[in-house]
């Protein structure tokens, strides 16, 4: 498995990532929002994919970065249903970390499920994001789909 920038090549994987969470997430693969925000993060540098496969073909993960120091986003992670549980996940957030968080005091901040969302055990999300140091914090907006959403943070020195 290879962590790198994705390229604009890497766009149509992007959208088969998407089309394996739209139950929950909501429809992604024919908004005009979303394909704006992969370009744009893909032509600023700021989206990885995890790739394998013949010169790495096979996206595994995605992830959106907002590297806007010194409130960080992850504005979207995704890894493909047959690469859950792999460490994908894991290493596309490090090297999110290493990559754009280069010093502190500083926050990375996700939205994810909400403790009552059916994503949030399904998913592995929030168990997920809490392996990682970043801690609940306060409640959002409803997602796309109507569910309810949660901020978590990581705090960085």
């Amino acid at each position: 498995m290879e962590i790198r920038t994705a390229q604009k090549d890497d766009f149509e994987g992007y959208l088969g990532l998407a089309a394996q969470v739209e139950d929950w997430f909501g429809p992604m693969v024919d908004d005009p929002g979303f394909h704006q925000a992969v370009t744009e993060h893909i032509v600023r540098s700021t989206a990885l994919v995890a790739a394998e496969g013949p010169e790495g073909s096979e996206l595994l993960g995605g992830l959106l970065f907002g590297p806007s120091h010194p409130a960080h986003h992850v504005h979207w992670l995704v890894v493909s249903a047959q690469a859950r549980g792999r460490g994908v996940g894991k290493a596309l957030m490090a090297d999110a970390m290493s990559r754009f968080v280069r010093s502190g005091p500083a926050t990375v901040e996700v939205v994810t499920f909400g403790p009552d969302h059916p994503g949030a055990v399904t998913s592995g999300a929030r168990v997920f994001y809490e392996r990682l140091g970043f801690t609940p914090a306060e409640a959002t907006e409803p997602g796309p789909e109507g569910g309810s959403r949660q901020i978590y943070r990581l705090t960085v020195a």
